[in-house]
């Protein structure tokens, strides 16, 4: 425009832009004029970008101002001017930006020039030109189109030549002249893969204003603010965060191409275009790697990552093309006996291979339509007894999981495991449920005969075969049998217990709690029938292994092997079977690994007191204040023992404020009320053949337990009043 001029001399003297007669690249002074005032600037700043660099290539600067004789033109009003190919080439011998590479690389070394270079002329402007770094609009419009063939051609064109170029190109997916990247893209998997392309191949990645907020307003250079009131897509973002940010925080891993390889994504019916898959890694051998695979395409495909396209490659004097193997790309050895561990950024998941089928078959990979994989942090592992990778992979069978390690700890406690979830799982908890409801006779007539009681007898050698432990397989069994038979009575315990008021009011409570609602003050369900049952049974099968360690072992070993052999994963997948929220599965596990820990706490030690029973009416009242005496004592011992817990402690959610500690009363009416089921299954196991014994222990202890419930309603939610009520 008017008052615009693309050079001013040291002598005052200047060209105006819009002085057509004399800016004619056909004169060497001006192009001179032109090359000076760059290299001016090119001494001032570190980067110049050349605007529509393409239009000063001969080709089309011909074509737009001097259209060769009988063509016409591109430009009806310069037909007139016509020149021909020869008489253009004798004006302008060489190309322009070839001299101002020349003359910037001797004049002005520390300069980068990027040029932007339309019309499919990138890899002319970085292969014949020298431009430093050149725009790659192929990489938008290929990739918007889904001419993914064409675009893999580009690709496997410039390795051919020379794979440095590849460092050349400005991948980007919208600029001020093109539609924004939401318009062009969406917002969907397309958009991703194809950012997650420009984020992981060789060259520069280049975000467009707007981007990664999603904005659909479509910027021109002279723009000075926004005229449309747009807000940034938040979800949009934080995707971005998740998929796309941490990948550009590794971009050394991903911008060079010493390792780069472009592979055939190998399908059934031959090479699938629409498949983008790639290698690279950093030099060393603690280099990292890296394998990227996208599809770009509204369709599902499977197949085969194996053999790379040729790659020109320095030879002696001179240059030769070679192919690579996957394993090869990612610098793997070709050895039986060691395994490839990776991650796949976009999942999380983790995969293990065998090292040399990588190198002789590669990876099988599926994708669904726009699907992707960034497969990184690759590491090799060597087979051993200890850490038996090849048992593994044969398990995993190539399906990814959430953690390696974990994995092969699941294959070592195979032995324990394998008994422990035939008894721990939805449908085995569903049928043991269902039976509870049948009458008392019928489920004693059937229940734990059958596969159930075999799956115990399983468990029970196994743990014992498994941790070389002197304890008795058939002693645990026979406890195991009996407190699940003890478990499936609670719902007919009134029947059990001798006819008196006092025991209908036990069997009437403890049905109300099982089913999750209370009738009595004294006592909350732990939650709902579900929730009930499946913390149970949970506690069940896992609270009494340690056992078979000795019994001054049971309750510490019981309560480690639930971490050590990974018995909450089996117990978390059994409550999801029934049907409980994440937050009731935790609660539960939580609450199952504290019954486990206090498991015997009704149990006196033998420095403490002893339990007092219930007062007989016609006792004396001095006898009665000792009798309530040595019941508060039995209280604040149980309390003392359970507060001095840590898990304990996080159960109650003991906090200290204003230096008071205090608890939440839900949760410790939680944690009585299953420290009282426990109690009673123990009672019923132990003495079912004495209704009036099993009575009289269910009485006493939930007498003790009733102590801590009064302490918990005059505490004020305070742990040291709740102490002293029972102590003071």
């Amino acid at each position: 425009g008017e008052g615009r001029y693309i050079y001013h001399g040291n002598d005052g003297t200047s060209m105006p832009w819009n002085d057509t007669a004399q800016l004619n690249f056909l004169d060497p002074q001006v192009r001179e004029a032109v090359i000076q005032t760059i290299l001016h600037v090119a001494r001032s700043f570190p980067i110049i970008r050349f605007d529509a660099a393409m239009t000063l290539t001969k080709k089309h600067f011909q074509r737009l101002w001097f259209p060769e004789p009988g063509s016409g033109g591109d430009i009806p009003s310069r037909a007139g001017q016509g020149m021909s190919r020869r008489d253009i080439d004798e004006a302008m011998p060489k190309e322009f930006w070839r001299e101002v590479v020349d003359r910037v690389a001797r004049e002005a070394p520390d300069t980068l020039l990027l040029a932007e270079a339309f019309w499919m002329l990138e890899g002319f402007f970085v292969r014949t030109l020298g431009m430093h770094r050149v725009y790659n609009s192929a990489f938008m419009n290929m990739l918007k189109n889904e001419a993914n063939a064409e675009y893999r051609q580009v690709v496997k064109n410039t390795l051919e030549f020379n794979p440095e170029i590849l460092k050349r190109f400005v991948n980007f997916m919208n600029n001020p002249d093109e539609e924004t990247s939401v318009a062009q893209f969406g917002k969907g998997d397309k958009y991703f893969g194809v950012c997650l392309l420009m984020a992981t191949l060789p060259g520069l990645p280049m975000f467009g204003h707007g981007q990664v907020e999603g904005l659909t307003e479509k910027y021109g250079m002279e723009y000075r603010r926004a005229y449309w009131d747009e807000s940034a897509d938040q979800d949009l973002v934080r995707r971005h965060e998740r998929e796309i940010f941490p990948i550009l925080h590794r971009r050394a891993l991903f911008a060079g191409v010493e390792h780069f390889l472009l592979y055939d994504f190998q399908a059934e019916s031959g090479v699938n275009q629409d498949v983008f898959a790639y290698s690279n890694r950093l030099g060393g051998s603690g280099g990292g790697r890296a394998l990227v695979v996208y599809h770009n395409r509204y369709a599902e495909t499977g197949g085969w990552i194996h053999l790379s396209s040729p790659i020109s490659v320095q030879s002696g004097n001179g240059r030769s093309l070679v192919q690579r193997s996957l394993g090869e790309g990612l610098g793997l050895t070709h050895d039986e006996n060691r395994y490839c561990i990776f991650r796949d950024h976009l999942s999380g998941l983790e995969y293990l291979r065998r090292c040399r089928d990588l190198h002789d078959r590669g990876l099988y990979v599926e994708l669904h339509a726009y699907g992707a994989h960034v497969f990184l942090d690759f590491r090799e592992v060597p087979d051993s007894p200890e850490r038996p990778y090849a048992a593994l992979a044969d398990y995993l069978n190539g399906r990814g999981v959430p953690d390696m390690d974990a994995a092969l700890q699941e294959i070592l406690l195979r032995p324990v495991q394998q008994p422990i979830r035939a008894l721990i799982n939805a449908a085995t908890f569903g049928r043991l449920m269902a039976a509870r409801r049948d009458d008392l006779e019928q489920r004693r007539s059937r229940l734990p005969d059958g596969d159930i009681a075999e799956s115990i007898d399983r468990l029970s050698r196994g743990v014992k075969d498994f941790s070389g432990a002197p304890g008795d397989a058939d002693a645990l069994a026979g406890e195991l049998k009996g407190k699940l038979l003890a478990c499936l009575d609670l719902p007919s315990l009134e029947a059990l217990l001798p006819r008196q008021k006092q025991n209908r009011a036990i069997g009437r409570e403890l049905h109300a709690l099982l089913q999750g609602s209370a009738e009595t003050q004294e006592r909350r369900p732990l939650g709902s029938e579900s929730f009930t049952w499946a913390t149970l049974l949970g506690w069940l099968f896992v609270h009494a292994l340690g056992g078979i360690a000795g019994a001054g072992q049971r309750v510490l070993q019981s309560r480690s092997w639930i971490d050590e052999w990974l018995l909450g994963k089996l117990l978390l997948s059994a409550f999801e079977g029934q049907g409980l929220s994440t937050e009731e599965q935790h609660s539960a596990l939580t609450l199952i690994k504290v019954l486990t820990s206090h498991q015997l706490w009704f149990e006196t030690p033998p420095s403490g007191g002893t339990s007092s029973p219930a007062t007989p009416r016609n006792q004396s009242k001095q006898n009665q204040a000792t009798g309530k005496k040595a019941l508060s004592a039995e209280a604040a011992r149980v309390l003392r023992t359970l507060l001095g817990d840590t898990e304990v402690q996080e159960t109650l959610r003991i906090n200290r404020y204003q230096e008071i500690l205090w608890f939440n009363a839900e949760s410790l009416d939680q944690l009585l009320t299953g420290l009282y089921l426990i109690a009673v299954v123990d009672a019923v196991n132990t003495a079912s053949e004495d209704p009036a014994r099993c009575a009289q222990i269910i009485r006493d202890r939930k007498t003790v337990l009733d102590q801590i419930h009064e302490a918990k309603d005059s505490s004020k939610y305070q742990v040291e009043r709740l102490l002293t009520a029972l102590s003071g």
